[in-house]
């Protein structure tokens, strides 16, 4: 009777000799004994044996199942079948709602972000804001959208509404060439000036006094600290304009007495 080594065994098949080792050591294939030679000698059975594994495993059959499968008869064996296929369907399900989420990469920040939130983004790189400036806006964005999905959406309207104010453009502008400028440079008293004479009037708006600005901002201390240290720590010039700006601000909430 002709008997095959394992590595013809695997040719013969289609498998590699590791497959089949495998397959004896998960109980799937009984390994044969030894010849006198020392060498494992392969029969018919074992060659039909690895064709059906071989053959369920390409299907997608899970190979703790594959050997309950094989010894079913035609009910058991219509059944587990029926349950592989629901479950190939579910990860078939899983996999294009991943392939989706991948596809959605190509939209950079639309991953992250709401529409408005993203158009607004893209409106400043329209508008010749610099790609630093544009990245920690978005950053700060991603953080508030987290936390204040609500929220967000209001203050982004307001912000698109600033945006297409040529005066607020121009301030922009400025503010995002200031990260450059030496923390000397007199220019940022200037903008500082404007930036409060901004906050003066968002306050207004609002009916919130001057000494209450801090109503404002709808942020826990904590979620302040964070933002502002991702902004500020890219800008001696940005710092030093900040304390230009509290100056201001402390200066006119403690009033003409002071």
């Amino acid at each position: 009777m002709l008997m095959l080594t394992i590595k013809r065994l695997a040719d013969y098949v289609g498998v590699t000799v590791r497959a089949v080792r495998h397959y004896h050591q998960t109980g799937l294939l009984p390994e044969p004994g030894r010849d006198h030679s020392g060498y494992r000698r392969y029969d018919a059975r074992a060659v039909i044996d690895l064709i059906r594994i071989k053959t369920l495993a390409e299907a997608g059959v899970p190979l703790a199942r594959i050997s309950e499968i094989m010894s079913a008869d035609p009910e058991h064996f219509a059944r587990a079948v029926a349950d592989i296929d629901q479950a190939l369907a579910r990860e078939i399900t899983e996999l294009e709602q991943r392939r989706r989420r991948v596809a959605e990469l190509t939209a950079g920040e639309r991953l992250f972000l709401p529409a408005g939130i993203a158009q607004y983004l893209d409106d400043l790189r329209a508008l010749g804001i610099s790609s630093r400036q544009v990245t920690l806006e978005r950053d700060g964005w991603i953080m508030l959208a987290a936390s204040y999905p609500d929220k967000a959406l209001e203050w982004i309207a307001q912000k698109r509404a600033d945006l297409a104010d040529p005066e607020y453009r121009r301030f922009y502008l400025s503010y995002d060439q200031a990260h450059d400028w030496d923390p000397g440079d007199p220019r940022l008293a200037e903008l500082a000036g404007e930036l409060v004479e901004r906050l003066v009037r968002n306050a207004a708006a609002a009916g919130i006094a001057s000494a209450d600005w801090t109503e404002l901002g709808a942020l826990s201390p904590d979620e302040q600290a964070m933002l502002s240290e991702h902004v500020n720590d890219y800008s001696p010039a940005w710092l030093r304009l900040n304390e230009l700006v509290a100056q201001r601000v402390q200066a006119m909430a403690a009033g003409p007495s002071a």
